[in-house]
């Protein structure tokens, strides 16, 4: 690179320099470097301590000094590069000098080692202006924390803020979230529910929200508005009430709605206040299977039916696990209810045929989310009286879709209960007819 505009003397030009600059490594790369005390003295310490009259020098090549500078091979070019720019004209640093955040970090550290403020500052502006990748980004904060105040532009973007800005955007994301936004909007909902996520997430950082009172209030408030449009469409849909909307646009909320509440469940978990859900969803149970099985013969319906499993799925699990706890009625209500309905939808989904590419694009769940179910089911069912228990069992046995969800455990639990009842009940003078 020539010299900038101004400059009398070029970098790397023997007939007019007067320092030999040898830039060495360990392995032994080694390149020797025509440069010009005038310069090299005026913008880097480090050639100014050893170019002054108390910093011994060796004479070598016609009387000219020699410096010599280690470096690792890794920085090697970035010290010829960084060579080259101090004979550039500063104005000109910024617009034509910098090549990407990874070309500018090797030459900021060598210019930290080698004290070139010039450079320093250039560089720092130049970081400052630009976007990073994630990888360039850690390899940011392990460079500059060498440079002292002038690095504070460039954390700016990774500083903390205040708790009132981190409120605004969290109760913004979630009323978003949950406000059903139109399809054109799904990927930017998307990325908001997973972002309050990861807000809400426990792990070794320090939580952005630490007011969970105020955040489960904003939570609730914005799910009893998402819950309240959602049995507003099911009714109109099983009524099948005339609307300003079509048939296919009705179907597509649908689906819509339970994707939001089975984000819901995730999150409602996470704040522990699953019981408004749970109690909606027993409320709407009965709609929402007469609904599927009205517009059964469909083909979309058996996706719909998908969508309604994964949030049966985290209803039944919150509640088969004690995280909310229901009166033995409501319980027994929802093994009733939810029961056949997976029993049907299971071999559903293991009939649709998959011989083609755009087959295997239909309707499918994770496994996960059916041994989920299951052992939902089961824990509910151990928890219900005996007689409840044995008459959900026979029901079991005697169905055509036994494998499906498998009782077994639930089925030898109460075998066992049952023969020892009497023995067991004894002590309480408990009636076992």
């Amino acid at each position: 690179m020539e010299a900038g505009i101004g400059s009398s003397v070029k970098f790397n030009d023997r007939s007019t320099s007067d320092v030999v600059v040898r830039v060495r490594t360990p392995e032994g790369r080694d390149e020797w470097l025509y440069c010009h005390s005038s310069i090299l003295v005026k913008k880097s310490k480090y050639f100014a301590d050893r170019l002054s009259d108390t910093w011994p020098t060796c004479q070598i090549l016609d009387a000219r000094s020699c410096v010599e500078v280690y470096c690792q091979e890794s920085d090697f070019d970035y010290n010829i590069t960084l060579l080259r720019l101090l004979y550039v004209v500063s104005d000109s640093l910024i617009s034509e000098s910098w090549h990407g955040v990874r070309n500018t970090l090797g030459i900021l550290r060598v210019a930290v080692e080698l004290g070139c403020p010039c450079i320093i500052s250039s560089s720092v502006e130049y970081l400052e202006a630009v976007p990073w990748e994630e990888a360039e980004e850690e390899e940011i904060l392990q460079t500059i924390p060498g440079i002292g105040p002038e690095a504070n532009s460039i954390l700016a973007r990774l500083q903390p803020v205040n708790h009132g800005a981190i409120w605004r955007i969290y109760v913004s994301a979630i009323r978003f979230a949950t406000s059903s936004p139109p399809p054109s909007l799904k990927d930017l909902k998307s990325s908001a529910q997973e972002q309050l996520e990861y807000m809400l997430a426990e792990d070794d950082d320090v939580p952005l929200l630490t007011s969970f009172d105020e955040v489960k209030l904003e939570v609730r408030e914005c799910l009893m508005r998402l819950l309240l449009r959602f049995r507003a469409l099911l009714e109109s849909s099983v009524k099948e009430l005339k609307t300003v909307v079509s048939e296919a646009e009705r179907f597509e909320l649908l689906q819509s709605y339970l994707l939001d509440l089975s984000w819901a469940c995730q999150i409602s978990g996470k704040l522990e206040i699953m019981r408004d859900l749970v109690d909606f969803w027993l409320e709407v149970s009965d709609t929402v299977i007469e609904l599927i099985e009205k517009k059964s013969s469909k083909a979309e319906i058996l996706e719909l039916r998908l969508k309604v499993i994964e949030v049966a799925t985290k209803v039944l699990e919150a509640v088969g696990y004690g995280n909310v706890v229901l009166p033995t009625a409501k319980r027994l209500q929802m093994v009733k209810l939810w029961l056949p309905f997976a029993r049907l939808t299971k071999p559903m989904v293991n009939t649709v045929p998959s011989d083609s590419e755009e087959d295997s694009a239909g309707p499918k769940i994770d496994s996960e989310v059916w041994q989920t179910l299951e052992a939902a089911f089961v824990s509910i069912i151990l928890a219900l009286p005996s007689g409840d228990q044995a008459e959900i069992l026979t029901d079991w046995l005697d169905d055509q879709h036994i494998q499906y969800p498998d009782l077994t455990e639930a089925f030898e639990v109460w075998c066992y209960r049952s023969k020892v009842a009497r023995k067991r009940l004894a002590p309480f003078g408990a009636s076992t007819v």
